[in-house]
């Protein structure tokens, strides 16, 4: 068994953003870490969008992120510290749009290591040193440097090593031009190692240490270190240092060192100031929960700066520090809005903020005023006595306010981010959709979401007008060639020709010079400032004073196409001859003497564009009812001579001559493609070679059912083409690679281009008798979300097999359930306390719910109806209990009636997993399954993690025991259990008398149910451990699971032992033979290993393309979406993993990571082929694609063609 792995969607979790001027234009753009990869965005500063430059797999984890600029530079380059054990800088070329890797600084071992650095990074603000840092011990300080040729140089690495030290966090500080300094948050852990008693571990000190790069001696030296508060856990940068002009200070320098529920102002050898961090006004509120920094980020303006810090509620604080020279006056800090929980804040001169949200989707925000003269409490370290430092060890009396929707900040831009995925389904269930959708359970807390993905392009509707009959064809054009927008639309019915003028209103108008009395085949706006009309009588050449010049069709004859560019007009007779026009110097089309006689009916012609700068278009591609294209010279020398021909399958229904971008074929210039569509529904798209005319490089797809239309359209300023079938299809360059997305729109008949003030980039189309203008947003994603709210995390949902409804179960941990908050403010309100409504009632989407402690869980039962996108009905879960599983299950007892079985467990704590009671709910389902109705619920021992139905009856996973249940009057009845599993089962599936079973720590194991003795018998396992997080059956024999790690895997079952257990009644067979090291007397096969480098979350086997072959699809808890194909011939085998060979030795990562090692980080690669790794090689230089090309006895063309064959029928992406 091979695989071939691919990404459809790669992860959209960030886990750091930083900002600068990566291009080195005066644009500022932002480089976040999506943990495997690299993404630059640059945010619109007029519309306040933000969009994609480019984004690369790194095939390596990013552990942090940097940006420096060198002294005097006006262009800021990105270091990365990550698993590879080295040192990258990175500079963004525009030219190129890619990552190049300045340096590459080995300094340790491969692998997240506790002491091998990489984990921390901080710069000196003035970009002549940086500091790396592990989590324990290891520090190395490089410095950074130009040489005489002004290339960015880098020193060896200087030691700033302290034995037994973790390593909180490290910041560079602020000191202008004198050495550089940097500080570190640290512990010693030398007394707590040997102290037996645990009394020096509670007395260890958190220290606040300098450290100084001295620029003469070459070396780094501990400057300074004192204890600070043993809560600390976040350091900040302040502006400090002189400014080179003046004698004026930038600020004060020093660190802002954030604690827990206090933000302490700290440099050495100054008096420390202290103020609390202030905490929402909530009667629900714990008061004793401590409150902590998650983010922060300093903003530095003309003679001023400022710091918006973030607590793990998602408050923003703004802090400010009042200073004269290097003296500090006070430390202050106010309420500013709230956003989501960040991992990274991003401040933007163009006066936006970035929010990479630790969860859920990423937000840009625009700054309305910056909270200065607003009447939000502020609170000063001067009224505290001695700055509040009086007492260090005691806290600061509490400070409180009152959370409010936003008022400074204003929402910009939305990026939809699906991380986590907790549970997914691929199914297809909405009307008249041929691929399935995938159903993914996403979000934490209140902002959690069911989101439905389809694949397609997303489509902004803006205008939908319905005509008085059915139009065949639609045109737009501009009067003249210098006009900014189109001022006609031309809509073409089957007896008759209707002109609209685009204004402040569209309406019909009538002196335009067009014939309405008749169809019209082709509109074009030719030469200056003239309109051009063919009609089957003739052509009407309309000059800008309205005058009209027509050529008339020779008697019995017809005109059956054509096709026009802004100087040149061939038409098709329905003699089967070619006419062609030229327009001359003088702007009169001139005919040429001959015509050419085809031979064949012509179904389809089309010239491309006019080039920059020439007179005319070399070649016309004429399609023809003998299945033939044939490409024709227009050439003064040799025209209407035929230059190449090429057989179809089917008749033609449509041409179209482009010239688009393809890096993967010619990354210099456009290259020219004749695309063409055939009346089965399928396109071809071959490549015109511009010297020869010869027809190269055929790619086919089926695109429906139709007869392909095909049509040249403008997307974002690059020449594009829509292919009509049935479905709408766009054919794009995004990112300098061409792609092939249908889009998620109604069936079109017939599309246009669309240029008007309100969308200067839109589409104008027909469906049926209903006109629409519409455009393409975003080109980038192409899986199209639609998502639905939840109320708590989404934990795992079902489908119904009857009525597609879904069954969904959410909870959150240390969180109020819907009942526990009313008791709990009933017993407020009877105490007489003043309730805040407001506060109370704030949204819980955007505030979150009320923290509680440890083992408090608000939990709910959703019943969803995907197709409509609604809730149909939610169950709230009482008593503190939480809902961990659930199953459907038709019990034989009950006559194989359906019901839903949920595992609950009360006062559940997650470590050491514990609760006072489990529970196995019963509901019937009633209104179709739009409702529920209780049963009964039967007491179990632990918390049950996973059921399922099996044979009539439940087989339950309650803690470490597998159980099967028969429903009852009362409660289930436990029939029979084995206990021999060693943590807990976390998955189960079934087939046959076989029930396989993913336990927590134990990987995956076999188990069989032998009815005659009622027995459950365990008979093989893993020989490895693994972590179980995903788990589906490929077949009888073959399981495919993910870990915790991030590796997926496939195990099999020999197939003579499967027998062998299938043919023993009894089971008495399993039970006498000897375990095999510690465990079953059968071990499983690995057969294939990868590791994806995210947390594998479902698998499932599915078919994605109609009629396609079935692949795996997995999900990852970042937003990963990928399959692995399984390959079908050995000649693919050798062929892709010789090419992933090459590549490997090509590409090299960007990290500097070993890309073989990477995916084998815990277990070797095994029979699966890295396609992230393969589709690279569109993106290599020429000279690469052929030498790998010729390695492998193919043209660069077989080869992208194969690996664009490989992901189409596998995916349709």
């Amino acid at each position: 068994m091979h695989l071939y792995n691919l990404t459809l969607q790669p992860p959209t979790a960030i886990s750091q953003a930083i900002v600068g001027n990566f291009s080195g234009a005066r644009q500022q753009e932002i480089i976040v870490s999506h943990g495997t990869r690299l993404e630059l965005l640059r945010p619109d500063a007029q519309t306040g969008k933000v969009a994609t430059v480019i984004a690369t797999d790194v095939f390596g984890s990013i552990r942090s992120l940097a940006a420096f600029r060198l002294t005097g530079g006006t262009k800021d380059y990105a270091i990365v510290g990550s698993d590879s054990g080295r040192i990258i800088i990175l500079d963004y070329d525009p030219k190129t749009s890619s990552f190049i890797k300045l340096h590459q600084e080995t300094y340790g071992k491969s692998g997240a290591r506790r002491i091998v650095p990489g984990q921390y990074l901080a710069t000196d603000p003035k970009g002549r040193s940086v500091m790396v840092a592990a989590m324990e011990k290891a520090k190395l300080v490089y410095i950074l440097n130009r040489d005489a040729a002004a290339n960015l140089t880098i020193s060896s690495p200087l030691e700033a090593h302290k034995n037994a030290a973790i390593i909180h966090h490290i910041v560079g500080l602020d000191v202008g031009f004198e050495n550089p300094m940097f500080a570190a948050l640290e512990v010693d852990y030398t007394e707590s190692d040997q102290d037996s008693t645990g009394e020096a571990f509670n007395n260890a000190e958190k220290m606040l240490t300098y450290y100084e790069l001295d620029l003469g001696l070459n070396h780094v030296v501990r400057k300074w270190s004192e204890p600070t508060d043993p809560r600390a856990n976040l350091l900040v940068q302040v502006p400090g240092g002189q400014l080179a002009s003046s004698d004026r200070f930038d600020g004060p320098s020093g660190v802002l060192v954030c604690c827990e529920d206090h933000i302490i102002y700290r440099h050495s050898d100054v008096p420390q100031h202290r103020v609390p961090i202030p905490r929402r006004k909530n009667p629900l509120e714990d008061p004793n929960r401590g409150l902590i920094i998650v983010a922060a980020v300093m903003h530095k303006m003309k003679g001023a700066f400022f710091f918006l810090l973030q607590s793990e509620d998602g408050d923003l604080y703004k802090v400010t520090i009042e200073h004269e020279e290097e003296e500090v006056k006070s430390l202050k800090i106010k309420y500013f809005d709230t956003v989501p929980v960040a991992s990274s804040l991003c401040i933007l001169k163009s006066g936006f903020l970035f929010v990479a949200s630790e969860f859920g989707n990423h937000y840009l925000y625009q700054f309305q005023k910056l909270g200065d003269d607003d009447n939000e409490p502020e609170w000063s370290s001067t009224s505290y006595p001695s700055f509040g430092m009086s007492d260090p060890s005691s806290p600061l009396p509490q400070a409180f306010f009152r959370p409010r929707p936003l008022e400074n900040l204003v929402v910009a831009d939305e990026m939809e981010s699906l991380d986590p995925i907790i549970d997914a389904k691929v199914l297809n269930l909405l009307p008249n959709s041929d691929t399935p959708q995938i159903f993914t359970a996403c979000g934490r807390g209140a902002r959690s979401t069911l989101r439905t993905l389809r694949h397609g392009l997303e489509v902004e509707e803006s205008v939908s007008s319905d005509l008085p009959g059915i139009p065949n064809a639609v045109w737009t054009t501009k009067k003249t060639e210098d006009d900014p927008f189109d001022s006609y639309i031309i809509l073409s019915f089957v007896n008759g020709t209707l002109v609209l003028s685009i204004g402040e209103t569209i309406e019909e108008v009538q002196d335009t010079g067009f014939l309405s009395a008749a169809p019209t085949l082709a509109v074009q706006q030719i030469g200056a400032d003239a309109l051009l009309q063919v009609h089957p009588q003739g052509i009407r050449h309309v000059l800008a004073d309205r005058r009209v010049n027509e050529w008339r069709v020779p008697p019995g004859k017809t005109i059956v196409s054509a096709t026009t560019n802004k100087r040149q007009v061939v038409v098709a007779l329905s003699s089967a001859e070619l006419v062609y026009f030229e327009l001359d110097l003088d702007g009169q089309l001139n005919e040429y003497q001959d015509r050419k006689a085809m031979g064949s009916t012509v179904l389809a012609l089309s010239i491309a564009e006019v080039p920059e700068g020439r007179q005319r278009t070399p070649y016309l591609a004429v399609g023809c009812e003998d299945q033939t294209v044939r490409i024709i010279s227009l050439d003064p020398e040799t025209t209407l001579d035929t230059i190449s021909l090429q057989a179809l399958t089917a008749p033609p229904s449509s041409i179209c001559i482009a010239d688009m971008l393809d890096a993967s074929i010619n990354k210099a210039q456009p290259t020219m493609f004749v695309n063409i569509g055939l009346q089965n529904g399928v396109l071809l798209r071959t490549v015109l070679d511009p010297i020869n005319g010869q027809l190269t490089d055929t790619r086919t797809r089926f695109l429906g059912t139709r007869p392909v239309k095909l049509v040249r359209v403008q997307i974002h300023k690059n020449p594009a083409i829509l292919a009509l079938s049935s479905r709408s299809w766009l054919n794009y360059t995004h990112q300098n690679l061409m792609h092939f997305t249908p889009l998620i729109y109604d069936n079109l008949d017939y599309a246009w281009s669309f240029s008007a003030e309100l969308s200067p980039e839109g589409l104008i189309g027909i469906a049926g008798s209903v006109l629409r203008i519409f455009q393409v947003p975003k080109l980038g994603m192409k899986l199209k979300q639609d998502s639905l709210p939840l109320s708590y995390t989404p934990r795992k949902f079902i489908t119904h097999p009857g009525n597609n409804y879904f069954y969904m179960i959410e909870g959150d941990h240390r969180v109020l359930g819907e009942e526990a908050t009313a008791k709990k403010l009933t017993e407020l309100r009877q105490q007489g306390k003043r309730i805040d409504e407001e506060v109370v009632n704030l949204p819980p989407e955007t505030f979150g719910r009320p923290k509680a402690p440890a083992g408090t869980w608000g939990s709910c039962i959703r019943i969803i109806d995907p197709v409509e996108s609604k809730t149909l009905s939610i169950i709230q879960l009482e008593e503190n209990e939480a809902a961990f599983s659930l199953a459907i299950v038709p019990f034989a007892a009950r006559g194989g009636e359906l019901h839903l079985v949920v595992g609950t467990a009360a006062d559940t704590h997650i470590s050491p997993r514990s609760c006072s009671s489990g529970y196995l709910r019963t509901y019937k389902f009633v209104d179709d399954g739009a409702g529920l109705e209780f049963q009964h619920k039967t007491e179990v021992d632990d918390v049950p993690l996973a059921l399922l139905g099996f044979q009539g009856r439940l087989v339950a996973g309650v803690g470490k025991a597998l159980r099967i249940y028969d429903i009852g009057k009362k409660k289930l009845l436990r029939k029979v259990e084995n206990k021999t599993f060693t943590t807990a089962i976390v998955s189960l599936s079934t087939q046959g008398s076989r029930i396989i079973v993913g336990d927590m720590q134990e990987s995956v194991q076999f188990a069989v149910y032998k009815a005659p003795e009622n027995r459950l018998l365990t008979f093989a396992d893993d020989s490895q451990p693994r972590w179980i997080s995903a788990m589906a059956m490929v077949d009888y024999n073959t399981i495919v699971a993910g870990d915790r790690f991030g590796n997926v895997f496939v195990n099999r079952l020999d197939p003579k032992v499967s027998d062998q257990v299938d043919d023993d009644p009894t089971g008495a067979g399993i039970l006498h033979e000897k375990g095999m090291l510690m465990g079953a007397p059968h071990k499983t096969k690995l057969l294939a290993h990868f590791h994806v480098g995210d947390l594998i979350t479902s698998i499932h086997k599915v078919s994605l393309v109609a009629g396609g072959r079935e692949v795996l699809l997995y999900t990852g808890l970042h937003g990963t979406i990928g399959i692995l194909v399984p390959f079908v011939s050995k000649e693919d085998v050798d062929f892709i993993s010789t090419l992933e060979q090459h590549m490997r030795t090509e590409q090299s990562s960007l990290v500097g990571r070993d890309q073989l090692s990477w995916r084998g980080y815990y277990v070797p690669v095994k029979a699966i082929v890295d396609g992230d790794l393969c589709e690279t090689y569109a993106r290599l230089p020429g000279s690469k694609q052929q030498a790998i090309a010729g390695e492998l006895d193919r043209t660069v063309g077989e080869v992208l063609k194969k690996l664009e064959q490989l992901r189409v029928t596998a995916s349709g992406f």
